[in-house]
């Protein structure tokens, strides 16, 4: 025969061949893994979104008081901003990549008001308020703003202050001065010293007018004193300054001691304390010293002089004596010695009996040595020093390197007891004591234990940090590849060729053209068997035409 025709596989053959045909062809069982697969990709895609955007939470605010932290949440829950509270509920905690948009978010809205409220509350000041009124809000805000700078000190927890402002009138001898009262509440654990109480009472002292240092009163949480009240100060105890300046001197004398004597026994083998008993006292002594002008040749200063001359024998007395040029000369001036009686006064030559009636005085006033002396003496001064210093004793190694623990021989201690009274500049008179002992460290075994790799903090964080992305990654590979990939593995891989059975049609023609429709999609192998079909065909035709005979018969292939 001139055509032989034979026939196609089956008709499912050409309608797997699309996509859509594939699709409808897979099992029910098939699809709804692929379903649940896609499904379950989605939701892993979604949960990391979510997780990327919020990220981890850190704290907004902590240790609120309960209305302020109400109010925080409430505020919170109005922007629509997701929250948590963290163990205890001192803390609330939103999203990292939010904490500081919201922080200026609730600054703006005035939250946290705080638990102490300051000079805002001159802000909603009424009209028609009274002065009483005025005052009392006055003080309320005064006393929230130094509460508030006082419970800033790392080691006060809480504080209240109690002022006692009295009112003031024209009369200045009547007013009453200001007082203050300080309740604080330290962390447990800690404690002010006395620079830091001194300080909080300045601090109070200098923001009330014409309040004295004096009037404040510091107690603690369990009702002591901290400050000495009205009579502070004025006692023998130190203050602030003082003890400082003592314990300078003290910490010097001890560093001496260390740099001269820890290089002979080796560093940490040496304990040293100096204790110094310093006078703060203050003392003041005037002196006054006279003393006479001594010698001949001393000079001498007149400081005042004064002459005194009454005449006698009324006016009708004769003159007598020789007349001339000597009796009209004047007395000679007298003289007055330092020691012993003063000489006479001398008249004229021959006015003796002309003179015998009258009197004359001369007083003479001179200055006298006088030597003013102030001693003020030094404060500070260090009036005894006692040093202790504990020596450890002296390792030594054998010669099979086993080391041992040997006290120190009393050659040896003399020898750094005397240089530790060198170093402090001992002082025998001032009544100084120095002791220098010999006796074995004892310390105790410091066990560390290493923390193993896996268990670092910074691991564990980051474990924790990597664990919500890791474990979705980690489900969406075994979706992906047990429910999603087997179905478009099915979709998308066409379906193997079959063979023509005997007694097929196939619609092609042999040395012609087909004459019906290839399939559309056929399969490498098909298109293969075809063209080998072709070729025996053109090469025996006997043989072709002998198997198609055959098939026709209904014999076997």
């Amino acid at each position: 025969m001139d055509n032989a025709v034979v026939t196609t596989p089956h008709a499912s053959l050409a309608q797997t061949a699309t996509f859509a045909g594939r699709l409808n062809a897979m099992p029910v069982r098939g699809k709804l893994s692929a379903l649940i697969g896609v499904a379950a990709l989605a939701g892993v895609v979604y949960a990391m979104t979510a997780w990327n955007s919020h990220g981890d939470y850190k704290v907004l605010y902590a240790n609120l008081a309960d209305k302020d932290g109400g109010a925080v949440i409430a505020q919170l829950s109005q922007m629509n901003v997701p929250y948590r509270m963290s163990e205890g509920g001192a803390a609330i905690l939103v999203p990292a990549a939010q904490v500081h948009d919201l922080r200026l978010k609730m600054a703006t809205a005035g939250l946290p008001k705080g638990a102490v409220s300051g000079f805002e509350l001159m802000d909603s000041a009424r009209f028609g308020q009274t002065q009483f009124q005025e005052r009392l809000t006055f003080q309320r805000g005064l006393e929230g703003e130094l509460t508030r700078s006082i419970s800033s000190l790392a080691a006060v927890q809480a504080a209240r202050i109690h002022l006692a402002l009295p009112n003031q009138n024209g009369f200045f001898r009547e007013q009453q001065k200001p007082s203050a009262s300080v309740l604080l509440t330290l962390h447990p654990g800690r404690a002010l010293d006395r620079a830091q109480i001194a300080g909080i009472v300045h601090l109070v002292a200098s923001s009330v007018p014409e309040m004295s240092p004096k009037a404040v009163s510091i107690l603690d949480q369990s009702g002591a004193l901290l400050t000495g009240g009205a009579d502070a100060g004025a006692g023998g105890g130190l203050d602030a300054q003082q003890l400082q300046y003592v314990g300078q001197i003290e910490a010097g004398f001890t560093k001496r001691i260390v740099e001269l004597v820890e290089p002979i026994v080796g560093p940490g083998n040496l304990r040293a304390s100096v204790t110094a008993d310093v006078d703060f006292s203050q003392t003041e002594a005037t002196s006054e010293e006279f003393k006479p002008n001594q010698g001949a040749d001393a000079s001498i200063s007149i400081r005042s002089q004064q002459t005194t001359e009454q005449g006698g024998g009324g006016g009708s007395a004769l003159a007598s004596g020789v007349p001339g040029a000597a009796s009209n000369q004047p007395p000679i001036a007298a003289t007055a010695p330092l020691t012993g009686a003063s000489q006479p006064l001398q008249g004229a030559p021959g006015g003796g009996a002309a003179g015998a009636g009258g009197r004359r005085e001369a007083v003479t006033n001179y200055e006298v040595d006088k030597t003013v002396r102030v001693t003020r003496s030094a404060t500070g001064n260090v009036k005894r020093l006692n040093a202790a210093v504990v020596v450890n004793n002296r390792s030594v190694t054998d010669a099979k390197g086993k080391t041992t623990q040997v006290p120190l021989t009393s050659d040896e201690l003399d020898k750094l007891t005397a240089l530790v009274r060198e170093s402090i500049g001992f002082s025998k008179e001032r009544g100084d004591s120095v002791k220098v002992i010999n006796a074995p460290f004892k310390v105790d075994p410091v066990s560390t234990t290493e923390t193993p790799f896996w268990k670092s903090p910074e691991l564990i964080d980051l474990i924790r940090a990597a664990a919500l992305p890791a474990g979705l990654t980690l489900v969406a590979i075994l979706v992906f590849f047990g429910l999603v990939r087997p179905a478009m593995k099915s979709v998308f891989t066409p379906a193997p060729a079959q063979l023509p059975r005997p007694g097929a049609r196939i619609e092609t023609v042999v040395d012609d053209e087909p004459s019906g429709p290839a399939p559309a999609l056929a399969a490498p192998a098909y298109l293969r068997q075809i063209e080998g079909a072709k070729a025996l065909a053109k090469d025996n035709p006997a043989a072709v035409a002998g198997i198609v005979r055959g098939w026709v018969g209904g014999e076997s292939a």
